[in-house]
């Protein structure tokens, strides 16, 4: 099961339902639309959104006319996707484990992950909940799958100023020597229980489970630290600018892990 604290985190502090709606997610949410949106099969392929909170790209692809099943781990997300799926415009709606889909084998033609395995701290489970996309994907299917930065507590902290809490400082150094966040006072300033990568370990599990590596990316690059982002973001010709540039380093190895979140896509043989 997942940890207890990543459920209560999302029940009691994180609101899911319009966080890519606030502050650098909003730059999260741009950039993954626009990599689905490269990367998807054309609708109307059957697509599982495993982890996929309250349903932000759900209902976005649902809309595009795309068959969309959404799964998530935390019951409170289920229960508000389909209290917003009142048109019915989602295929299915159910609690789920990354680990054990609810679906035939070879039966839908992508699987997203942009959750589930930075909420899995040990390999083998995130290594059995990829191997679990594969198993359901039909030959030939997409896989995008979501990581954090082994970095982006380092970063976060020098940009919020919470480096200088030696809570906060403590919970970083087990970041970088071990790739394990936890937030055992529950402070919700300072996430809950993760995995953070390095991209090459992203990339080796998704290799070890069977698929074929497509590419990872950076997905907010440098972007996410900047410190007047909501004016730059407020601004539509700088805002252009700014994803045109970040488009152009996202696959820039010696920048990829300055980024929050990396997006890797693969193929099942």
């Amino acid at each position: 099961m997942v940890d207890r604290s990543v459920i209560q985190y999302y029940e009691k502090i994180e609101n899911e339902s319009d966080r890519l709606d606030r502050g650098t997610a909003r730059l999260e949410g741009e950039r993954t639309r626009a990599f689905l949106r490269e990367h998807l099969p054309s609708p109307p392929a059957c697509i599982l959104d495993v982890g996929g909170g309250p349903g932000a790209y759900a209902f976005w692809l649902a809309e595009q006319s795309y068959e969309v099943h959404l799964l998530d781990i935390v019951p409170l997300h289920v229960e508000q996707a389909k209290e917003r799926d009142k048109d019915g415009i989602l295929k299915s709606v159910a609690v789920g484990d990354a680990r054990t889909l609810d679906f035939e084998t070879d039966s839908v033609d992508a699987v997203l992950l942009l959750g589930p395995l930075y909420h899995l701290p040990e390999r083998p489970d995130r290594i059995e909940a990829l191997e679990e996309s594969l198993r359901v994907l039909k030959p030939g299917g997409v896989l995008v799958c979501a990581a954090i930065s082994r970095f982006a507590s380092l970063l976060d902290g020098m940009r919020k100023g919470y480096l200088f809490d030696p809570v906060f400082s403590g919970i970083v150094l087990k970041d970088l020597n071990e790739g394990r966040h936890e937030n055992p006072g529950m402070d919700p300033r300072y996430f809950t229980t993760s995995c953070f990568h390095r991209p090459e370990e992203l990339e080796e599990e998704i290799a070890d489970a069977g698929f074929d590596l497509v590419k990872t990316i950076g997905l907010e690059g440098p972007a996410w630290l900047l410190g007047d982002f909501d004016d730059l973001w407020a601004d539509q010709s700088k805002r252009n600018e700014l994803l045109t540039f970040l488009k152009l380093i996202e696959t820039e190895s010696s920048l990829v892990g300055v980024s929050a979140h990396f997006l890797s896509v693969a193929k099942a043989p």
